[in-house]
């Protein structure tokens, strides 16, 4: 597990707690440490020119954010915004020692392809949603990852988050969930949805 690897590089490294609407990284701002998450939700989203919102991908427990990796090798400013999206412990690895790990510990090392290829997997997928894939078909596949990264069935999302995460209407996504849970998929409440049955 990389939480044990990092303990074995350097126990010295901060664990911080941060509650949810917490940005740990901004768009625009220069990468300063890279976070690897013990437990917890990060959301990682980018803006078009507009202020429009696009999700990206979560970062779940014994993962990290590769745009940072990216970002802090190239010493670019960041191009995506990670808010905590429940309550989260995270490990602060400087870019120093993040940098300096990539050369000296094959452990590190692979750690990072592995996101790297994850995350890769995860962009062809969203490009075949997009391109393939209707709003409700995108709905349930980000209805089923979000309860994936979080071990919850239950999740503290409004409609207008979900919309946001899709890129369309609260209305449209209000109608679909209204659709699941008369299909019985899904329980309804103020600002929750509960996954009652397998997606």
């Amino acid at each position: 597990m990389i939480y044990d690897i990092i303990k074995g590089l350097d126990p010295t490294l901060e664990v911080k707690s941060y509650q949810p609407g917490t940005v740990l990284l901004d768009e625009d701002a220069y990468v300063k440490h890279i976070p690897v998450i013990k437990n917890g939700l990060i959301k990682v989203t980018r803006s078009d020119e507009q202020g429009h919102e696009m999700l990206l991908y979560y970062i779940g427990n014994g993962e990290s954010c590769i745009m940072s990796f990216l970002g802090a090798a190239c010493n670019n400013k960041s191009q995506i915004k990670a808010v905590v999206e429940e309550t989260a412990e995270v490990i602060i690895v400087p870019i120093e020692k993040a940098m300096k790990w990539m050369q000296t510990e094959p452990a590190w090392l692979s750690f990072v392809f592995n996101l790297y290829n994850k995350r890769f997997e995860e962009l062809l997928n969203f490009i075949n949603e997009v391109s393939f894939h209707s709003v409700d078909d995108r709905l349930l596949d980000l209805l089923k990852k979000k309860s994936q990264a979080s071990g919850n069935q239950e999740l503290n999302i409004t409609h207008q988050q979900l919309a946001e995460d899709l890129g369309t209407a609260r209305e449209v996504v209000s109608r679909l969930l209204k659709q699941m849970e008369n299909k019985q998929i899904i329980e309804l409440s103020r600002g929750k949805i509960k996954i009652v049955s397998s997606l």
